[in-house]
């Protein structure tokens, strides 16, 4: 690999700190990264490079992957090496010019480097840095020269496409790399060896077999430090149009010709396309919107959603949202999709749960299936990475009678921990691979899905907010959704445990 010069701007803030730094020492310490690679940190606080370096060895002390603190003095010695910092505004023509000459002084001789510029900054921010980039002549090189932009990509497709219009005025498509960090997830990846890896699952993977597909992302926390945010933002927003759409499309899109970025790409955009629109009429059958209120977690009490700091004391902002989508294509057709994601609920968790059809005629004696339940495939992404299958068994004994069983691949078993999915993401932007990145037609399929809900919700405030309980599912709308349909959401289950109804003898372990 050629060498690297990473610019980090905001490089004295949080994400860097929590992530990016320590994610950038742990690729260099497992000798992943370029032999030649500078970071050079950008920020308005006043520091120099030697006080930047010293920020950085505190992250990656404290915040890296090796634990207990395990930085290595000779790694950390060679990877110091190449930090540097510039001070200035984001805003002034003149910190470009210092950035532009700090990185002609720094780049090896006789080569150009690879150049990747990484936003970590406040969204209002992108405009300026693009541009000031694109008039230093530092966006120049299209096959060198690349940004990564942080998440929200606007506030709904009109805002997004605003945003897209500033960007590619400055840069050709191929160089910005628009980052999802839940795509960075090994156990995301996986979904797509589990599918197109294997034959087992594949040709049952359509609407013959597959009854409907539950796609849950739980958190235990609120919203924390992040009220003032999350108030122009909510749940829609923040979680659903990225995040839980993203999992749709890993699950519901059609064989890649080729594990190549747009090859890829394309295929999450026509899953997209193909989702049924929203119309007016039917947000009230297909949506729900909750927020949090006053509750227990852990035995603990915890605050609502409007007692939390700086958030308005009659607050309409959604913490849980719930919608019920429909891919009208040959593959799902009539198979839908339940999306949920919410705050203070009992677990936090991330899986997707497919539900398979009953069997067309049950054989079996009169009483023989005593707990039966249908097959399920589930899909861990977080926290308890792994794979679920759950089938019929028969119970030990001279009567035939059947019990659902778990056959469990537990990630952490089987390989070794996962890397930081900011890890994976740096690196594929370093290598100039968009796989992983969404392109500017997904990020704006995404907002056409949710985009009638958002004005939906924002023409109709709601009048019953707070709708549940800290330390619950959610609102009990939300279990109208799939009753009106005859189903139930699955509740997680905790790490290792057994399933309702399944004796502890009748788990079998993939992993073992």
């Amino acid at each position: 690999m050629t060498s690297v010069q990473l610019v980090l701007f905001g490089a004295a803030g949080d994400l860097a700190h929590r992530k990016l730094l320590p994610a950038l020492y742990d690729l260099y310490r497992e000798g992943r990264l370029p032999a030649e690679v500078d970071i050079i940190g950008v920020d308005l606080a006043e520091m120099d490079s030697d006080s930047f370096t010293a920020f950085a060895c505190d992250a990656a002390d404290t915040l890296g992957r090796f634990f207990p603190k395990d930085v290595d003095a000779d790694s950390w010695t060679a990877f110091a090496q190449g930090l540097s910092y510039v001070q200035g505004d984001a805003t002034k023509p003149e910190t470009f010019e210092r950035l532009a000459a700090h990185l002609d002084e720094t780049a090896p001789e006789g080569e150009r480097p690879e150049r990747v510029y990484y936003l970590s900054v406040a969204p209002f921010l992108v405009d300026p840095i693009v541009t000031g980039l694109s008039t230093a002549g530092l966006l120049a090189d299209v096959d060198r020269d690349r940004f990564v932009v942080e998440k929200p990509f606007g506030r709904d497709i009109e805002s997004a496409r605003a945003l897209d219009k500033v960007l590619l005025q400055t840069a050709d498509e191929r160089q910005v790399y628009r980052i999802d960090h839940y795509l960075g997830k090994e156990t995301v990846q996986n979904l797509l060896a589990f599918r197109f890896a294997n034959a087992l699952f594949e040709p049952i993977w359509d609407a013959r077999y597959v009854d409907h597909v539950q796609i849950t992302v739980s958190e235990t926390v609120g919203v924390e430090h992040r009220g003032g945010y999350y108030e122009k933002a909510g749940a829609l927003r923040d979680m659903v149009q990225n995040h839980l759409l993203q999992l749709l499309c890993l699950v519901a899109m059609e064989p890649p010709v080729a594990f190549q970025a747009d090859e890829v790409r394309n295929k999450k955009v026509d899953v997209l396309k193909a989702v049924r629109p929203i119309t007016t009429d039917r947000i009230h059958e297909v949506a729900v919107r909750g927020q949090y209120g006053e509750g227990y977690l852990a035995g603990e009490r915890v605050a609502g959603y409007r007692q939390e700091p700086k958030v308005a004391p009659h607050s309409t902002t959604e913490t849980y949202a719930a919608l019920k989508l429909e891919v009208d294509n040959w593959r799902w057709h009539g198979v839908p999709f339940y999306l949920r994601t919410g705050k203070r609920m009992p677990r936090r968790v991330s899986e997707i749960s497919v539900q398979f059809r009953p069997v067309p005629h049950r054989a079996f004696p009169s009483g023989a299936d005593e707990a039966w339940q249908p097959n399920r495939l589930v899909l861990r992404i977080q926290p308890d990475e792994g794979i679920v299958l759950r089938f019929q068994a028969k119970r030990p004994g001279p009567s035939m009678l059947l019990r659902p069983v778990s056959m469990r691949f537990d990630y952490e078993d089987a390989f070794e921990t996962p890397p930081d999915a900011y890890e994976t993401l740096l690196l594929d932007a370093i290598r100039g691979d968009a796989t992983l990145f969404m392109r500017a037609d997904q990020v704006e399929q995404a907002w056409k899905v949710v985009d009638p809900v958002l004005q939906a919700w924002a023409d109709s405030p709601p009048a019953e907010f707070p709708n549940y309980a800290s330390g619950t599912w959610g609102p009990a709308a939300a279990d109208r959704l799939l009753a009106r349909d005859g189903r139930a959401w699955f509740e997680p289950l905790p790490p290792d445990a057994t399933p309702p109804g399944i004796a502890p003898e009748a788990v079998a372990d993939a992993g073992k």
